[in-house]
C-alpha cells in the first residue's frame, strides 16, 4: 500500500502513522482559528482546493516560525568577568567581551563563554589539606643532598581565552606540571636551612616567575598570581634527628654570640686602658722632658752667674739647698748664749712629726710655729749675723 493511498492508516487494526494530509489540515485550523480566519467562503468550486492551499500556507508559516526561532538562538549573553569565544564550524573567528551579542545559530557558529576573573588554585603535594600528602609531589631533594617534604599551592587567572580553549587539554594538570618543574629545580639549587627557615618567600617568588616562563613558552593562556608555601620540613623518618640538630645548632649560635658579647666587652675596656697608658707615658715624657730641659736651661743660666761672681752665686746656691731641706723638716733652735740651761723640747709634736714624715709645708709650717717666740727671735738675729759675717769676708 503506497503512502499516498487515502486508505492508508483507514483500516481497523492497521498500527500504521497517521494521514500527513489530515495532520497538516488539523494544524491549518488551529492556525485560522488564531488568525481569525473563515472557511466557507468562495464557490463550490474552491472547496477542492481548499486543503491543498491551506497546507501550503501552513507549511510556509512553520518554517517562517522555525527560520525565526534559528535565528533568535544566536543571542547570548556574556555575563562580567567573562569572555565569549565565537567557534565557526569549530575554528576561532573572535573573542567579544561582556554584553549582549549575536552569531550565527548552531550549527555555523557557537560560543564557549571562559571565566577570566575566577581565580583557580592547584595543590602541589597534598589535597585538600596539608595532612593529606601526596609524597610523589612533595619530597624533593636540595643541593646540599637533603630530602625536604614542602607542600604549596598555585592561584592562577586566564588571560588569554583563545589559547585556554585550543592549547590545552586539562589546565590544571598543566599548572601542576609547570609548578612541579619549577619549584623542584629552584630546590635543587637552594641549601635546606635556606629553604625552611629565611628564604621562604624568595623561592616562593622565583617559582612563580619561572612557572610563568614555562606556561607562557607553551602557550596555555594562563597568568600566575600567586604562589603560596603551606609546608616546609623534613621528611617524617628524620624528623627526630633533624630536631636534635637544629638544637645543637641553637647551642652553637647561642655560645658564639655569648662569647662575642664577652669579646665586645672585654676588647673595647681593654683598648681604652692601652690608651690611657699610652697618653700618660706622652705626658710622662713630655713632662719629664721639659723639666730637663728646664733644668738644663737653669743650670746654663747658674753657670754664666757663677762665672760672674763665684761667691754670690755660691752662697746663693747653699741658702736654695738650706732652705729646700729645712723646710720640710722639723726644726728645734735653741739659742746657747741665753744663759737659760732649762731645755724644753716638745717631745709630743716631735713624735707626732716623725711619724707623719712626708707631712705637707702647711703642717710644717704649723710644727715650726710651735716653737717658743723668743727661740725664733734669736735664731733669726743670729742667722742675720751670721750671714752679715759671711758677706764681709767675701768682700
Amino acid at each position: 500500500m503506497g503512502l499516498n493511498d487515502p486508505q492508508w492508516g483507514k483500516n481497523k487494526g492497521d498500527s500504521g502513522p497517521p494521514d500527513l494530509d489530515e495532520v497538516l489540515r488539523n494544524v491549518n485550523k488551529k492556525i485560522n482559528n488564531i488568525f481569525g480566519s473563515k472557511e466557507g467562503k468562495g464557490g463550490g468550486g474552491s472547496r477542492g482546493k481548499e486543503p491543498k492551499q491551506h497546507s501550503r500556507g501552513s507549511i510556509i508559516l512553520i518554517l517562517g516560525l522555525l527560520l525565526v526561532v534559528w535565528v533568535a538562538s544566536g543571542f547570548y549573553i556574556v555575563n562580567e568577568g567573562h569572555r565569549g569565544v565565537v567557534l565557526r564550524f569549530g575554528a576561532y573567528v573572535n573573542t567579544t567581551p561582556a554584553g549582549l551579542r549575536w552569531h550565527l545559530p548552531y550549527p555555523i557558529e557557537q560560543v564557549e563563554l571562559v571565566n577570566v576573573s575566577q581565580v583557580r588554585t592547584v595543590e602541589i603535594g597534598y589535597r585538600n589539606n596539608v595532612r593529606s600528602k601526596v609524597l610523589r609531589e612533595s619530597l624533593m631533594l636540595t643541593d646540599d643532598e637533603n630530602i625536604i617534604d614542602i607542600q604549596f599551592a598555585v592561584q592562577y587567572i586566564l588571560n588569554d581565552p583563545e589559547k585556554f580553549l585550543f592549547n590545552n587539554r586539562d589546565p590544571d594538570d598543566s599548572v601542576l606540571q609547570a609548578a612541579e618543574t619549577a619549584i623542584r629545580q629552584i630546590i635543587g639549587k637552594s641549601k635546606m636551612d635556606y629553604v625552611l627557615y629565611e628564604g621562604r618567600e624568595q623561592v616562593a617568588s622565583a617559582a612563580t616567575v619561572l612557572m610563568q616562563e614555562i606556561l607562557d613558552r607553551y602557550q596555555v593562556g594562563i597568568a600566575i598570581s600567586r604562589v603560596t608555601m603551606q609546608n616546609a620540613q623534613p621528611p617524617e623518618q628524620v624528623q627526630a634527628a633533624f630536631d636534635d640538630a637544629v638544637k645543637a645548632g641553637q647551642d652553637r649560635e647561642r655560645q658564639k654570640n655569648e662569647g662575642q658579647a664577652y669579646a665586645n666587652d672585654v676588647i673595647p675596656r681593654a683598648r681604652g686602658e692601652a690608651e690611657r697608658l699610652i697618653e700618660q707615658s706622652q705626658g710622662y715624657k713630655a713632662r719629664v722632658v721639659s723639666s730637663a730641659i728646664g733644668d738644663a736651661s737653669r743650670f746654663e743660666q747658674i753657670l754664666q752667674e757663677y762665672s760672674k761672681a763665684p761667691g754670690v752665686t755660691r752662697e746663693r746656691l747653699y741658702l736654695d739647698m738650706m732652705q729646700q731641706v729645712l723646710s720640710s723638716t722639723s726644726k728645734i733652735m735653741v739659742d746657747q748664749q741665753s744663759g737659760n740651761n732649762l731645755l724644753y723640747l716638745p717631745l709630743d709634736k716631735l713624735i707626732g712629726s716623725g711619724s707623719a714624715s712626708t707631712g705637707s709645708p702647711a703642717k710644717n709650717t704649723t710644727q715650726s710655729s710651735m716653737v717658743p717666740e723668743t727661740m725664733t727671735d734669736n735664731n733669726s738675729i743670729r742667722s742675720r749675723e751670721s750671714f752679715r759675717g759671711r758677706e764681709r769676708e767675701m768682700r
